[in-house]
């Protein structure tokens, strides 16, 4: 019977496949390939193991049926295949199931035509347990390092706010400055100070973050300050306004009704009886 030729795997799937070593028994040879996303006949086709006697495969993927418990545990697609070598699928099939692992395992072997007995099956375990334990220790090594760029990117987006908020605190200290400095020229009848010439923000982007947190807290303090100065100085010119703007009018209505209370009072009554 024909059978038809496997396409090759793509480099790009290739790099999704983990290897054991290579065990050797007498006349027989043994390699395990794991991928957590290829299928079986994929790893079956793979270059080193066309010539193998055995290609031993069994896959533990996720199926789309869902449970109908109240917990909704997650359902499994499983299925192996011995190629040849009876029993060596379900061997297989256990090592997914006892380590957890989702994907597909092949264990190849070479036949020498020497039997070495009931050890094959533990040689095949072996080379599965270890291409799976190859990805796991690959697969934890990606996502510290995913982890480890989120961080980084975190934190340099953290870093751009807290510089760009510094130089808005930079301008609205510059603002508030000459509005004080302005009301209190007003409060002592001077002519408002022009405002001095800024020698520019600090270069933020060559300080440490610790820095830089020092400087946002320090800047808030003088915001704060600048507040409190502006509202005794807006008190001060509250008070000062009655006085400084009453006309000659309001100085006259304020004399009748002093006289007319002056009047009426009973000290002055008995005086005139």
């Amino acid at each position: 019977m024909a059978v038809k030729r496997e396409h090759s795997p793509s480099p790009a799937a290739l790099t999704n496949i983990f290897r054991s070593e290579e065990i050797k028994h007498e006349t027989s040879s043994f390699i395990g390939a794991f991928s957590p996303t290829l299928s079986a006949k994929t790893l079956r086709s793979l270059p080193e193991f066309r010539t193998a006697t055995h290609r031993i495969a069994a896959w533990r993927t996720r199926s789309k049926q869902r449970s109908l418990t109240p917990d909704s545990k997650v359902l499994y697609d499983l299925a192996h295949d011995d190629d040849g070598e009876k029993w060596a699928g379900s061997r297989l099939q256990h090592v997914l199931n006892d380590t957890g692992t989702e994907g597909t395992v092949v264990v190849a072997r070479w036949y020498g035509g020497q039997n070495i007995g009931p050890i094959r099956f533990t040689h095949i375990e072996t080379c599965a347990n270890q291409a799976i334990w190859s990805w796991k220790v690959a697969n934890d090594a990606a996502k510290k390092e995913h982890a480890a760029k989120k961080q980084r990117l975190e934190e340099e987006s953290a870093r751009r706010e807290l510089e760009d908020n510094l130089r808005e605190r930079d301008l609205n200290i510059f603002v508030l400055r000459k509005l004080l400095a302005d009301k209190k020229a007003k409060l002592e009848g001077a002519e408002p100070v022009p405002a001095t010439p800024s020698k520019g923000p600090p270069d933020y982007s060559k300080m440490s973050m610790e820095t830089l947190k020092r400087v946002d807290k320090a800047r808030d303090a003088t915001i704060a300050f600048i507040l409190k100065e502006i509202d005794k100085v807006d008190e001060e010119l509250k008070l000062a306004e009655p006085t400084n703007d009453l006309t000659e009018d309001d100085w006259k209505d304020a004399e009748e009704a002093f006289a007319e209370r002056e009047a009426r009072s009973p000290e002055k009554n008995s005086e005139k009886k």
